[in-house]
């Protein structure tokens, strides 16, 4: 393990979110700066893979990698149907869509708001 749980910073962990997704190609990957807005976590990750198999692919790859480089046991919901799985990694939570799933729950209309910039929005 390269650094324990506690020592690490969400934005280590965020970074090391969004790179495990860029390795596994998710697509259309959004971030959403949460601090002072929300209590449950600094980071909400919203991304999407083309098929089901991809999805719950890219999730555990996300949670082995978590595990192995910072400690972290991550709580994971949603693998085994590939639709819209969550992984909760402490600090920052990641929801990988099917398209079509994320397209009919539009979850980051809820949280970003219309001027997204000044919010800490990232996109990939």
């Amino acid at each position: 393990m390269s650094a324990l749980s506690q020592d690490v910073s969400s934005d280590v962990v965020l970074d090391r979110v969004l790179a495990s997704l860029d390795d596994d190609k998710a697509e259309e990957v959004v971030s959403i700066d949460l601090r002072g807005r929300s209590s449950v976590a600094d980071h909400m990750v919203i991304c999407s893979g083309r098929s089901s198999r991809q999805v719950g692919s890219i999730a555990e790859k996300l949670v082995d990698r978590m595990k192995t480089e910072f400690g972290r046991v991550c709580k994971i919901e949603g693998k085994d149907q590939g639709d819209w799985v969550l992984i909760d990694v402490g600090d920052v939570v990641v929801h990988v869509f099917r398209p079509e799933v994320r397209d009919f729950y539009q979850l980051e209309k809820m949280w970003l708001p219309s001027n997204a910039a000044e919010f800490g929005v990232r996109q990939s």
